[in-house]
């Protein structure tokens, strides 16, 4: 959890977009392989799907965040390798896919914590939303808007993990945190072996 704090718009939304990645990192604590593969409501996203979509985003990010903006819509490569994004391929792990969003997201917090939000920047064309130029933008826009996707993203890995053991997000981020349980709260106890155990 992100405590109230004062802190200047650069840390807060940092600070944002790391509790955003918390949520969905602490969705596979306590899951089997076979779990965090599990697609148990009617799309075809599982948990460990959703960490490796997160890393996919937050490499673009800081591509995003570091680099000239293009003003191309995406190619059939680009989005070949979006949409193969959600999911977990036969030939990886979760072990595996769970150490890319880890350094996917020390790399992305490093970059946030030093932009400015204030920096003019340019949206690329987003088709799919029926935008078919480029647009100026502050990189304000783009971080704001990088909580927007995580926090979707934290949501869906959220219902899917109370789907498969009826655990919820919230319990397993203050269990990994070392939380003591309280009126609240009752610490989730994971079986040895799983993801995070």
């Amino acid at each position: 959890m992100y405590a109230p704090a004062r802190h200047d718009e650069t840390t807060g939304l940092l600070h944002y977009i790391d509790q955003q990645l918390t949520a969905i990192r602490s969705a596979l604590y306590g899951l089997t392989e076979e779990q965090a593969r599990a697609t148990p409501c009617r799309s075809a996203l599982s948990v460990g799907g959703l960490i490796k979509h997160a890393a996919h985003c937050m490499r673009g990010a800081v591509q995003r965040l570091t680099t000239e903006v293009t003003t191309q819509p995406l190619d059939a490569a680009a989005v070949a390798e979006f949409t193969a994004s959600f999911a977990i391929g036969d030939d990886e792990t979760v072990a595996g896919t769970l150490a890319e969003f880890d350094d996917a997201r020390t790399e992305l917090l490093a970059v946030v914590s030093r932009t400015d939000p204030a920096t003019e920047s340019t949206a690329p064309p987003t088709p799919w939303n029926g935008i078919h130029d480029a647009r100026p933008i502050h990189t304000r826009y783009y971080l704001v808007h990088l909580v927007e996707e995580f926090a979707r993203h934290a949501g869906h890995a959220d219902i899917i993990r109370e789907q498969i053991d009826g655990a919820a997000v919230p319990a397993l981020e203050l269990t990994l945190a070392g939380a003591p349980a309280n009126d609240f709260f009752t610490p989730y106890d994971a079986a040895p072996g799983t993801v995070l155990a």
